[in-house]
């Protein structure tokens, strides 16, 4: 049974024009994040590792824009987005229900991952602004993920919602302590959240020397604290 879907048009990597169109998306999200945040955080994980590092900031500047609806210029990671879908190749992802489990059909053979993950955004953008929140944070956490795609994903994503008390009672200020930014009067530049968040992601992750324990749900904290002071 197929609970979510992600459909979407992308030209050929060797093409001189870099094109992106949205095709038939069902993605559940009510109550948010529904099915269609696992299915875009599953994209954002099997795709979110091959992205290259130059295009990783602006990757995550798009997303924070998509999510709390601003106007995007084109094109945005070299792609444009479009709504002709003549002589595009066609990706699809869907998130089925087999018996009692949730499993990933990614198809992977064509695209660029910069071009999966633009499907993945472009098409979270366009859910209720309600949902949007919820099912953006679950595709941040996809694309810190580096572990296998399935079942274990799955459960950390089934985790990633709980902040501590201090980060519901006052985000601002949680979001400012968590980047070590302290009691500051006077927001933090931009600038100096990506930088700052760039320092603490590095020393939290396992591959930098970190400790395994405690890592995913580190990084989920430190990207929901970037979110709040980016917003």
């Amino acid at each position: 049974m197929i609970l979510a879907e992600l459909e979407f048009f992308h030209s050929r990597p060797m093409a001189p024009t870099r094109r992106l169109a949205l095709g038939r998306c069902d993605l559940p999200a009510d109550p948010a994040p529904g099915e269609a945040g696992v299915l875009l955080a599953g994209v954002a994980a099997r795709f979110g590792g091959q992205i290259h590092p130059q295009l990783f900031d602006e990757m995550l500047e798009l997303a924070d824009d998509l999510a709390v609806g601003r106007r995007v210029t084109q094109p945005r990671l070299r792609h444009r987005l479009q709504q002709d879908r003549v002589g595009l190749d066609c990706s699809r992802h869907r998130l089925r229900r087999v018996e009692s489990r949730l499993v990933y059909d990614l198809e992977t053979e064509q695209g660029t991952a910069e071009q999966h993950i633009l499907g993945a955004l472009y098409a979270a953008a366009q859910l209720p602004r309600e949902a949007r929140r919820s099912v953006f944070g679950y595709i941040g956490m996809g694309l810190k993920w580096r572990g296998r795609i399935g079942p274990s994903l799955i459960a950390h994503l089934a985790g990633g919602e709980l902040l501590s008390l201090s980060a519901q009672a006052d985000p601002h200020a949680w979001a400012l302590e968590t980047l070590g930014f302290g009691a500051e009067i006077t927001p933090p530049e931009r600038a100096a959240v990506k930088k700052q968040f760039r320092l603490l992601m590095r020393a939290a992750h396992p591959d930098h020397g970190a400790a395994d324990d405690g890592a995913a749900q580190r990084i989920a904290e430190l990207s929901e604290a970037r979110r709040i002071l980016m917003a």
